[in-house]
């Protein structure tokens, strides 16, 4: 049993997926995976979203809102963080921990309860590949829908590292999250949904990430 495992409280999905309900356990286990750089690699996410003062920014799969707190004043008072998560305890640990321009609403990547073209950018850590395999391509066409023509998408995943030793560490705490590899599948989702990847790249050990632009003449 992955580490990762240890935390879900549920799974209702057949082919994988579910919520992790311990969000102190999640924010210790994710401290020991960054090596102590959590915050310095999450810094470089903020930067790599392209969040400017008062965008609309979506956090799918927000978790402990940790992201989501990181681009709070980056947007400032006159933009918002809204953060999306499965897990009511997840929520209910970010909204004690948030600023007032960040919002956290309960539900799913997969079927966001929010209208067409609502955002600036999308953002999504670590939280693909706690999607159900069957939602994961639903879960990044409504990332498309809810943002405006011309608006970003950041997705970072996790990617397995060159060394054998740390790699063995990251299939121990991230377990199927490894299995394809996230940057293979998110090679495939991205493009699919009809986003235009503008880059990708790694951070750290163990992060890999795309950007991609929703073009301003896609069809809604």
């Amino acid at each position: 049993m992955s580490a990762g495992k240890l935390l879900h409280g549920h799974s209702r999905h057949s082919d994988g997926g579910g919520t992790i309900d311990y969000p102190r356990g999640y924010d210790v286990l994710a401290e020991i995976g960054f090596l102590g750089r959590r915050r310095g690699v999450f810094t470089r996410l903020a930067a790599l979203s392209g969040a400017e003062q008062g965008h609309q920014i979506v956090d799918v799969g927000c978790g402990t809102g940790y992201l989501t707190r990181m681009l709070a004043p980056i947007v400032g008072r006159e933009g918002r963080v809204t953060g999306l998560d499965p897990s009511p305890a997840m929520i209910g640990h970010a909204r004690r921990r948030s600023p007032d321009n960040c919002s956290y609403q309960v539900g799913e990547g997969q079927a966001m309860p929010f209208p067409d073209a609502s955002f600036d950018i999308a953002v999504s850590s670590f939280a693909v590949h706690h999607m159900p395999v069957s939602a994961r391509g639903t879960a990044v066409r409504e990332m498309f829908r809810v943002l405006r023509p011309g608006g970003r998408l950041l997705i970072a995943e996790f990617r397995p590292p060159a060394n054998p030793l740390a790699a063995r560490l990251a299939a121990v705490l991230a377990g199927p999250a490894m299995r394809p590899t996230m940057p293979e599948l998110l090679a495939d989702l991205v493009p699919g949904a009809g986003f235009r990847v503008e880059s990708t790249g790694t951070v750290g050990p163990v992060l890999y990430y795309v950007t991609a632009v929703r073009p301003l003449d896609a069809p809604s």
